[in-house]
């Protein structure tokens, strides 16, 4: 069981999708303005790539290998849709700003990557733990990145549009922070310090 526990942690911290293996970063860095566009994000993509693993993994034995990539896409899309279309119904503001992002989570590299390389060759339940783990991981990045950004480049946390932490009114935030060099920025420094935190927990 603690191997299979592994295939959480792994993903959170060892093999985090954004800050260590540094894949599905576009759609990070453009969502991460914000904490609430990194919540739903981040649940969206987590959803796909937890129930993507597991329907991969349970088709495994009747896949062809010479098809495999478009299965997995035809799979990833089903579970795509249905995201779609249930924040488009009950949450269109937050759909309206998260736009092309959330359609293209079919081509995601960290649920195409994760189907190919995990998903394709382990069992079930061992597929549905590293979803997990990667979703989580996917998730605490996006929402770290989005309380910095937001707090900081706008002096205040809203969500559901209501005022969670604020900096009061003689904060200058510095707006750049909101911008995509801000969001290089921040993701630098998260990177940096989950590596020093590794690097500790390692030695």
């Amino acid at each position: 069981m603690n191997g299979l526990l592994g295939n959480i942690n792994k993903g959170i911290g060892w093999e985090n999708p954004l800050l260590r293996l540094m894949i599905g970063l576009c759609s990070a860095l453009f969502v991460s303005v914000k904490v609430e566009n990194g919540l739903f994000m981040g649940i969206a993509a987590s959803f796909v790539l937890i129930m993507s693993n597991i329907l991969v993994s349970a088709l495994r034995k009747w896949t062809p290998d010479n098809i495999r990539i478009p299965i997995f896409l035809v799979v990833i899309s089903v579970f795509v849709t249905i995201v779609d279309l249930t924040l488009k119904a009950n949450f269109p503001a937050i759909y309206e700003r998260l736009g092309v992002w959330i359609p293209l989570i079919v081509v995601n590299c960290i649920i195409l990557g994760r189907a190919e390389a995990f998903a394709y060759r382990q069992s079930v339940l061992a597929s549905a733990l590293d979803g997990i783990g990667m979703g989580l991981g996917y998730t605490w990045v996006l929402l770290a990145m989005g309380f910095f950004r937001e707090l900081f480049g706008t002096g205040k946390i809203v969500v559901f549009d209501k005022v969670w932490l604020s900096l009061g009114p003689s904060f200058l935030p510095p707006v750049f922070l909101v911008t995509f060099p801000g969001a290089f920025l921040t993701f630098g420094l998260l990177m940096g310090l989950l590596n020093k935190i590794l690097m500790k927990v390692g030695s």
